[in-house]
């Protein structure tokens, strides 16, 4: 690989420059802190996170090179790589760790403590990260240059261009302003209303849109083709399936339901034949797309688990440079030992033996390929639902077959799911944040540790924000729909119990077939079918302002990541997350009530028209705005 011979980091290795230093400490924890807490409340209510990579290195540089007159690039570069890990674990952690709350809420067993949710969430955390360590050279070194690692190698755009930084964090802190005060008039003083809902008769249908400001901020992030798809599913769902099942349904009793079809309309409305009937459609649907992206996966997979234990081998570097040192692998090793015997050992954590020992295979296994297919296609195209829906099928039945049945063995199928969905989530941010690293010239172990900061702090964090926001909402409830625990709820009682209305699953399933043959991308659609409608068509909104954006400018722009609109979106995304937090708070201890005007005033549908407009506006404005980022080449 002559690229990696002839490559030259921007600090060079014979330099030493300020990088795990206090300051870096507390500002990656800090926006560990904010962005887990954040991304758990999107990933919640809509079901996806976004990257908190490029958001942190733009607010790190603002703080340390504008604030404190700090000139240091790699202080930064340790800043993102503590501050990402929030949204990592975060995005690992919502996805499954809420169905405990969910079997608590049906009354089969007690609601998870503060120290279960907790460790659950560090040991997934530890582990994703030392498996990741003994593959860096192989994955990072040896493959510069064929692996590009894009989001990792766009942080390290944005942190060379670190001139820009005081006035690209603007747009990040304006929309965490803009989107908190718009949550506060939305969901504090309640003179807006959340959702929109206009009843289409003639199909027996509604139309709806959300008005929060989170949700138009991840359609702009996605794009319009991710968001197109997403609003596709919905379309399907709402527009097809559910006037199809009123109309050919009527008089029938359709499981799980135990009265008829044109009742549950009549009563309830649209929305009762989505939770009811097109809800496990569309679980089928996106078990079935993620199953199929594993399989497509599968040879890359397997590939890169080969030349990655290949590679371990010469993993540690004897050439004594500062660029080249990795943590002791002894003591990872020894760690990832620790780290397994006490998940097997922990009273806390509902994982036996066996348990713990497919948490060694699958962990590594996963994380292995998640940190290859990170370099390859991208955190956001990283089959980690998949991983996680396979090693939920696969544990199930194990636990099954040996035994383990009732809530215990569906405890720790859960438990087992969860720390391996959090080990790829976190492998693949390790990674991608090593890249970042390798091409500014960090030194490897204070990344690793840092990395491991980060997630101790995240999962205390994201046990404190899981119970918050339970005692406050409640999993499964309008505000925190939690889609994705629901699913992985649905997969492991089937198995479990078989109580599935296995008829609408595989409908789901053959649905998500029938799309894989036309040449879309599954998971997408999948998604949208499964999601409320009002939740796709405001990331649709996003989406359209993102094409009209991208429309307009050329290549160079367009992939240039640190776009004003996708950093003001990724405020948007921060802002509504903390404030949903604070209301939380507000709502645990009766504040809320206090501050609720809507018996007063009610803007209604207009009210709710002009706050969308609102939000447009803004996103539009800040995404015209010039950057000046420059491209900085490494290599």
């Amino acid at each position: 690989m002559n690229q990696t011979k002839d490559f030259k980091p921007y600090i060079p290795a014979s330099k030493i420059t300020p990088e795990f230093t206090i300051t870096s400490i507390i500002m990656g924890v800090l926006l560990a802190i904010i962005f887990g807490a954040a991304n758990a409340y999107l990933g919640l209510r809509v079901g996806m996170t976004v990257s908190a990579s490029i958001p942190a290195a733009v607010i790190s540089m603002a703080v340390l090179r504008v604030i404190l007159r700090k000139n240091s690039i790699l202080e930064s570069n340790m800043v993102q790589t503590i501050g990402s890990a929030g949204e990592s674990l975060a995005a690992g952690a919502i996805f499954t760790l809420p169905v405990l709350f969910l079997w608590a809420k049906d009354g089969i067993m007690d609601s998870p403590n503060l120290l279960t949710i907790s460790l659950i969430a560090l040991f997934g955390g530890l582990l994703g990260v030392l498996f990741m360590i003994p593959l860096r050279n192989a994955l990072i070194v040896k493959e510069h240059g064929v692996l590009p690692y894009p989001e990792g190698t766009a942080c390290a755009e944005v942190l060379l261009a670190g001139e820009e930084g005081g006035a690209s964090a603007k747009s990040v802190f304006a929309g965490m302003g803009i989107a908190a005060l718009i949550k506060l008039i939305v969901d504090g003083f309640k003179v807006v209303p959340g959702t929109i809902v206009a009843p289409i008769k003639a199909l027996k249908t509604e139309f709806s849109t959300e008005v929060y400001p989170a949700l138009i901020g991840v359609g702009y992030i996605c794009g319009a083709k991710i968001s197109s798809y997403l609003f596709a599913g919905g379309i399907l769902g709402w527009f097809v399936l559910i006037p199809a099942i009123i109309t050919f349904g009527g008089d029938t009793v359709l499981y799980p339901e135990t009265i008829t079809i044109s009742e549950l309309y009549a009563t309830e409305g649209a929305s009762a034949i989505w939770s009811s009937y097109i809800r496990y459609i569309g679980a089928g649907a996106v078990a079935a797309g993620g199953i199929i992206s594993l399989i497509k996966s599968l040879p890359l997979i397997i590939t890169t688990f080969r030349d990655a234990i290949k590679g371990i081998k010469g993993s540690t570097s004897n050439s004594g440079l500062r660029t080249e040192a990795d943590m002791n692998m002894k003591i990872v090793g020894i760690a990832v030992l620790a780290n397994i015997v006490a998940i097997a050992i922990f009273p806390d954590i509902p994982v036996s033996i066996l348990g713990a020992l497919l948490i060694a295979i699958f962990g590594f296994f996963f994380a292995t390929a998640s940190s290859r297919m990170v370099g390859l296609v991208g955190s956001s195209n990283n089959p980690v639902s998949g991983m996680a829906i396979a090693t939920l099928l696969f544990s199930t039945i194990i636990l099954k077959t040996s035994g383990d049945t009732g809530i215990h063995g569906m405890q720790g199928a859960i438990a087992i799911g969860s720390i391996i969905c959090i080990i790829a989530a976190m492998a693949g941010d390790t990674s991608q944040d090593l890249k970042t690293g390798y091409i500014l010239g960090a030194t490897p172990k204070k990344q690793q540790l840092g990395e491991i900061i980060g997630a101790v702090v995240s999962a205390f964090t994201i046990g404190g924000v899981l119970l918050l926001l339970n005692q406050a909402w409640t999993f499964g409830s309008t505000e925190l729909s939690a889609p994705q625990a629901t699913l992985m709820k649905m997969i492991i009682e089937g198995v479990m119990d078989g109580n599935l209305p296995w008829a609408l699953v595989f409908i789901g399933v053959f649905v998500a077939i029938v799309i894989e043959i036309l040449g879309i991308p599954v998971l997408p659609v999948a998604i949208g079918l499964y999601l409320p409608l009002e939740l796709s068509t405001p990331i649709m909104i996003g989406g359209v302002i993102r094409w009209f954006i991208d429309k307009k400018k050329n290549e160079k722009e367009k992939n240039n990541e640190a776009d004003g609109g996708i950093l003001f979106c990724s405020g948007l995304i921060a802002g509504e997350g903390l404030l949903g937090i604070l209301l939380a708070i507000f709502a645990v201890f009766g504040i809320d009530k206090y501050i609720d005007f809507s018996g007063f005033f009610d803007s209604g549908l207009i009210g709710g028209l002009i706050v969308t407009a609102i939000i447009c506006f803004f996103v539009i404005f800040f995404a015209k705005q010039k950057n000046k980022f420059d491209s900085h080449k490494a290599d």
